[in-house]
């Protein structure tokens, strides 16, 4: 069984924060820290029009040695953001995560926003796929199911 993106959120929950274009960077580390998360997508009104990550933080403030009470989200941000479906198979989120080296993908289904999948999210996916399958075969060697 493959599992998606659908059935990933219904355990993990749909919520996902966010910041304005015009919020402070130290704002967005504050609820991030706050949440224990790693991203937050950046919202103008209801559309997603960007994701400020922990990668941001540390490539585009702290080495350029900009101020986080100071900088603006909408000028450290990386718009266009790569998103998926609710439709969308672990295995195919966990290609799309790979090859572009992404660790956070919003999710979203015809213009709205419905959550968001992390690495963490796919990996523990991945774990509890391959334990299934390790209890369904250790059950049909010994006998316990049928064939």
């Amino acid at each position: 069984m493959t599992t998606t993106v659908k059935q990933v959120l219904e355990i993990k929950g749909a919520h996902a924060h966010a910041v304005t274009p015009n919020a402070t960077v130290l704002e967005a580390l504050t609820q991030m820290a706050e949440r224990d998360i790693g991203a937050v997508l950046v919202l103008q009104e209801s559309s997603l029009v960007g994701i400020f990550t922990e990668r941001d933080y540390a490539r585009k403030v702290a080495l350029k040695g900009l101020s986080s009470k100071d900088a603006l989200i909408k000028d450290l941000m990386t718009p266009n953001v790569c998103t998926i479906t609710p439709s969308h198979t672990i295995d195919e989120v966990m290609s799309i995560m790979t090859q572009n080296r992404f660790r956070h993908l919003p999710v979203v289904d015809h213009g709205k926003i419905c959550g968001i999948i992390t690495i963490g999210d796919v990996v523990k996916s991945v774990i509890a796929e391959h334990e299934a399958t390790i209890q369904h075969l250790s059950s049909y060697i010994s006998g316990d199911i049928a064939s």
